[in-house]
């Protein structure tokens, strides 16, 4: 390699190696129209989430470099959210019978993983400048991760490999457990010891500030006790992973009404997702000894 062409270029694998691992015509990775559409959804909580969708083009390249570019690439063992072969369950089931339980939260995830970030990474992996700075084009958006992007989840893991090595240190300095679920940070101790708590939380704050995040310390921190209803990703898990016993209640009595041709509370739609999840649920979770038999529908 001439020094001109590594001043421009750098070392590593080179657009025409990108395009021929994605299956896709050089000219056509080069000259994709890179145009979004950005609405708005409500959260559950009444927010509102805003999302950057892809044109139609754009979204089938993006799939296509997440099958084939980055689908074999690790990201750190403590990063659940968005990975093939784990779920909410494996990522609450590591906080379970613990003696406190801290939730932490990131404040707009996608967002604030910049692009310059992105291309460090892809860089880090051995592709050259070029190849770098279009791959980022591809999967970038207003100098972050969009979120509506099929590219962006996978990435969100694959970038933060460091902040979840750095995490999971500092839970095992001081006698606990760390996890992700993309956004939700969760760490969990056997002992109850308040030094430890709080020492964790403040070193998570300047940890993540390094990677360019923010906490919500107010509104979003929550450390539960025993004697309280711990949560992880939606599931009690002070005794195992489990759909709160307000949630089943009322989906039994949602199916009972449907079954007796009353008023449904739930859309069918809305119905048959939630019974999907308690099922996925059920299956995951390993069911205690001498435990008395499933009754069919939620209980």
């Amino acid at each position: 390699m001439g020094i001109w062409t590594w001043l421009t270029r750098g070392s590593g694998e080179g657009v025409a190696e990108l395009a021929r691992r994605a299956g896709i015509p050089l000219s056509d990775l080069e000259n994709v129209p890179r145009a979004y559409q950005r609405f708005s959804i409500r959260k559950r909580n009444g927010g509102t989430r805003w999302i950057q969708a892809p044109n139609p083009q754009l979204r089938g390249f993006q799939r296509r470099l997440l099958r084939r570019v980055l689908g074999r690439l690790r990201c750190h063992p403590a990063a659940f959210g968005f990975e093939r072969g784990r779920s909410i369950v494996d990522h609450a089931a590591g906080h379970s019978g613990r003696a406190v339980v801290v939730c932490l939260d990131l404040h707009d995830f996608f967002g604030a993983t910049r692009q310059r970030r992105v291309e460090a990474y892809f860089r880090r992996i051995g592709w050259n400048r070029p190849a770098t700075r279009l791959l980022a084009a591809l999967c970038c958006h207003q100098g972050c991760l969009p979120q509506g992007a099929p590219t962006s989840p996978r990435l969100s893991n694959l970038v933060n490999y460091g902040l979840d090595a750095r995490l999971a240190g500092l839970a095992r300095a001081h006698g606990a457990h760390y996890s992700r679920y993309a956004d939700d940070l969760t760490f969990s101790f056997a002992r109850d010891d308040p030094r430890a708590i709080r020492d964790v939380i403040g070193s998570t704050k300047s940890i993540v500030g390094d990677y360019g995040y923010r906490l919500h310390c107010r509104r979003k921190l929550r450390i539960r006790r025993r004697h309280q209803q711990q949560r992880v990703t939606g599931l009690v898990v002070n005794a195992g992973p489990r759909v709160d016993r307000r949630t089943r209640r009322r989906l039994r009595a949602a199916v009972h009404r449907v079954r007796r041709g009353g008023e449904a509370t739930y859309r069918p739609e809305q119905l048959a997702g939630w019974l999907a999840y308690l099922a996925m649920i059920r299956r995951q979770v390993p069911a205690a000894p001498n435990s008395p038999p499933e009754r069919k529908g939620p209980s």
